[in-house]
C-alpha cells in the first residue's frame, strides 16, 4: 500500500475537513506516493517514536499530535522539533497527523473516553458550526429518481441518524438552447418547456465536490442548473466532547476514584464536590477548558478534560465538578484506538502500538 492509500482509510474515521482552522493535520514530513513497509502508531512523534519505526522497519507513523504545529522557518537541529523532522527525512519516514480531525471525529478521541468510562448514549457536546450545506437543484421530472439516488450515494441526504432525506416540488422549467448547444430535449433556436422537479438535499461541505460530481453525472442536461448555500445549522454528528450517562447514579468520590483508576490517570484535580450523586457525565480529551460553559449548559454533573488553570475552577458554578486528569491522561488510549481500526481495515498489514513513553509531565 502507499502512504496517500493508507490516508485515505485514516481519513474515512477522520476526514481532515474535520479539524480545527489552528491546527496543522495531515502528511506533515514524507512523501504520499511511498509504498509503506509498515505503521508506527503513536501519541506524540518525537525522536525516540522515529528511532523506534526504524527498528521495526515501519516508514509511515501515524501521530495524534502533529510535531510541526507553527512554521519552521529553520532546520539546523536546535529544538526537539527539527531534530525529529530531520531524523524522519534523513530515514525516508513519512509522518502523518490527526488531531483534531480526531477530536471532532463522532468516533474520535471522546468516543474513545466514554467506552473506557462506560458512558452510555454519548452525545457531541459542541457540534462543528459550518460544516453543512445545502444543494438546489432542477431535474426533468422523469429523471428525477435517478438524480436524487444519485446525490445520496454520494452523501447528500444525511441529517443525524437519518439517510436518504430530500424535499422535492414539481414545477416547469424553459430554457432556449443556442447555435453550438447540444440539448437532451428540444431544439436548436426554440424555446422549450419542460416538466422538472426541484430536489433540495443537506450535505456535508468536506463532500462538496463529491456531490456536485454525482449531480454532473447523474443529471441528463448538457448545461446543469443548480446553487449551493452554506448553512446556519450545526451538524449534530461531530464536534467537540461527549456527553452521556452512566448505568448507574454514583456518589462524587467514588467516580473521581473510578476516573482515576480507569484513565490511569497519577492525580485527579477537581473543583468542590457537591454532596450529591452524579450520572451525566461530559467530557473532552486535551485541554478542554473553552468547554466548562457547555458542560454546564448540558446538565453535567461531572466535566472530564485537562489543562484547566486555577480560576477556571470557579466556572463549576457549584452546579458540577470539573476533574483534570491531564492532558496526555485524557488521551491516551487514543493510539489503541487507532491501532485497532487501522488493523481490522487491513488486517493484513504490520501496523504497531509505539511502546515510546512520550508524556512530558511526570508526579512525585
Amino acid at each position: 500500500m502507499t502512504v496517500l492509500e493508507v490516508t485515505q482509510i485514516l481519513e474515512e474515521l477522520a476526514p481532515l475537513p474535520y479539524a480545527e482552522d489552528f491546527d496543522n493535520t495531515g502528511i506533515l514530513v514524507g512523501n504520499a506516493e511511498a509504498q509503506v513497509s509498515g505503521i508506527l502508531v503513536t501519541l506524540d512523534t518525537l525522536e525516540s517514536v522515529v528511532e523506534e519505526a526504524m527498528a521495526h522497519n515501519c516508514n509511515l507513523i501515524v501521530s495524534f499530535h502533529p510535531i510541526i504545529f507553527s512554521g519552521l522557518k529553520k532546520l539546523t537541529g536546535s529544538s526537539y522539533v527539527e531534530r525529529t523532522v530531520i531524523k524522519a527525512i534523513q530515514n525516508h519516514i513519512t509522518i502523518y497527523s490527526m488531531h483534531t480531525a480526531l477530536d471532532n471525529s463522532p468516533n474520535g478521541v471522546n468516543a474513545k473516553i466514554c467506552e473506557v468510562l462506560g458512558i452510555q448514549n454519548p452525545q457531541i457536546l459542541i457540534p462543528k458550526k459550518g460544516t453543512l450545506k445545502k444543494l438546489t437543484t432542477y431535474v426533468p421530472k422523469n429523471d428525477s429518481e435517478k438524480v436524487r439516488q444519485g446525490l445520496f450515494a454520494a452523501g447528500a441526504g444525511n441529517i443525524g441518524k437519518y439517510s436518504d432525506c430530500s424535499f422535492t416540488v414539481d414545477g416547469a422549467g424553459s430554457y432556449k438552447a443556442n447555435d453550438g448547444a447540444n440539448p437532451s430535449k428540444g431544439q436548436i433556436g426554440l424555446i422549450h418547456y419542460e416538466e422538472e422537479t426541484q430536489i433540495n438535499v443537506v450535505f456535508s461541505a468536506m463532500n462538496e465536490s463529491r456531490i456536485k460530481s454525482a449531480l454532473i453525472k447523474h443529471h441528463p442536461y448538457e448545461e446543469v442548473a443548480y446553487e449551493i448555500y452554506a448553512l446556519d445549522n450545526t451538524d449534530l454528528t461531530m464536534g467537540m466532547g461527549m456527553v452521556g450517562n452512566l448505568k448507574e447514579p454514583m456518589a462524587e468520590m467514588k467516580f473521581l476514584g473510578l476516573l482515576k483508576e480507569k484513565m490511569k490517570a497519577s492525580c485527579v484535580r477537581h473543583s468542590e464536590p457537591l454532596g450529591k450523586k452524579v450520572q451525566k457525565i461530559a467530557v473532552l480529551g486535551g485541554s478542554g477548558a473553552f468547554a466548562i460553559s457547555a458542560a454546564r449548559a448540558s446538565g453535567a454533573d461531572v466535566f472530564v478534560t485537562a489543562d484547566v488553570k486555577y480560576h477556571q475552577f470557579y466556572e463549576a458554578e457549584n452546579k458540577m465538578i470539573i476533574a483534570d486528569i491531564g492532558h496526555y491522561e485524557t488521551e491516551q488510549f487514543t493510539k489503541n484506538l487507532l491501532v485497532d481500526y487501522l488493523t481490522k481495515k487491513i488486517p493484513n498489514f504490520a501496523i504497531r502500538l509505539s511502546e515510546s513513553k512520550t508524556n512530558p509531565i511526570k508526579y512525585l
